[in-house]
């Protein structure tokens, strides 16, 4: 007997049971993105180009590079759909903030924050930093910054940016890493996604690395 996965499996089929009555036109307008007259939304992730067909979801890459995560994940899928469903594009101030920055309802994802980004970049890139360099220049329009030791900033979705830093260890402490969000992300997205987000962009760093 099969046992379903639960806990990716759900979630997606919540969402992919509501993504058919989206108003595609309405979608491509809310998040500043093109909506073709094939019925395709365009967007980017990681700097990558992607289309999502309506109404029967199905992603596909534009970019041989750009690896299989958004057509093969659950995780990544539920939060394409997501972002189609509910995400909202605003433009962002400049400013970038750390995710306990985030409004109140933040507050209860810290913890799996801290997990599945924080400690997770800090041990798979803090005694590898040239390793995490060379997997930060594959992705399309990143840049390099003045931040910590190293540091990158790139796009993860239209409009919507995020930072890696990195402080090398020593004798007397380990590295460490912080991820910064651009400021839009909090009206754009919920705290969950933004966690989400993090696993998915240190994912996709692991797999240019392979």
């Amino acid at each position: 007997m099969e046992i379903e996965n639960h806990k990716e499996e759900v979630p997606f089929e919540h969402y992919l049971e509501k993504y058919s009555s989206l108003d595609p036109q309405e979608a491509a307008g809310r998040l500043n993105i093109v909506y073709d007259a094939e019925g395709r939304f365009h967007f980017r992730f990681m700097g990558y180009a992607y289309e999502a067909a309506w109404p029967e979801f199905e992603i596909t890459s534009q970019d041989a590079d750009a690896g299989d995560l958004l057509m093969t994940s659950l995780p990544a899928k539920t939060f394409i759909l997501r972002y189609l469903l509910e995400g909202q594009y605003v433009r962002s101030s400049g400013r970038f903030m750390t995710f306990r920055e985030v409004p109140v309802y933040g507050e209860l994802y810290n913890k799996p924050f801290d997990g599945r980004c924080i400690k997770r970049l800090t041990y798979g890139f803090g005694y590898k930093l040239s390793v995490f360099a060379a997997a930060m220049e594959r992705i399309p329009g990143a840049l390099r910054i003045k931040m910590g030791d190293i540091a990158y900033e790139f796009e993860l979705i239209d409009g919507y940016r995020m930072r890696f830093i990195f402080w090398e260890g020593d004798d007397e402490f380990p590295p460490s890493a912080q991820i910064l969000y651009s400021d839009n992300f909090q009206f754009g997205f919920h705290a969950e996604d933004m966690v989400v987000a993090g696993d998915l962009s240190i994912t996709t760093l692991k797999k240019l690395c392979a």
